[in-house]
């Protein structure tokens, strides 16, 4: 089941910008390891959620997963073989809005070759390009 808000206070919004590097969430907040993004833009809920997936089937219930990122914002389109005008379309995704520098997935309890692995499968399943971290020192 993909994730999306329970409620928002707008159905449909602006596309916005994605500009800039992350200035909030670029850093180890719960794990050891992480996947990191090095581009800028939409990530869908199907797509966290097969990453999600991956990550846990590889891990075989060791360990543990934070998802660092939600998809909060709603991307509508027109139906195929519309005419223009009428509106702005349905609703038809959840998407979250990744900069570059922002992690996407944590995770801690696990050995780094278990992990490297894991996020490799995870990344194969994004659209942009990521690279794995790990925690520099004791923190």
């Amino acid at each position: 089941m993909p994730l999306f808000p329970s409620r928002v206070k707008y159905r449909k919004i602006q596309r916005g910008s994605y500009k800039g590097n992350a200035t909030s969430g670029d850093r180890l907040a719960f794990g050891e390891y992480g996947l990191q993004a090095l581009d800028r833009g939409w990530i869908k809920a199907v797509q966290i959620e097969a990453c999600r997936v991956a990550i846990n089937r590889h891990l075989k219930r060791k360990g543990k997963v934070w998802l660092r990122i939600f998809p909060d914002k709603p991307i509508s389109k027109k139906p195929l073989e519309t005419r223009m005008g009428k509106g702005k379309g349905e609703p038809e995704a959840w998407v979250a809005v990744v900069k570059n520098g922002r992690l996407l997935f944590e995770v801690d309890g696990v050995t780094e070759r278990v992990a490297r692995e894991a996020m490799r499968l995870a990344a194969g399943k994004l659209p942009i390009r990521t690279r794995f971290v790990l925690r520099q020192g004791g923190v």
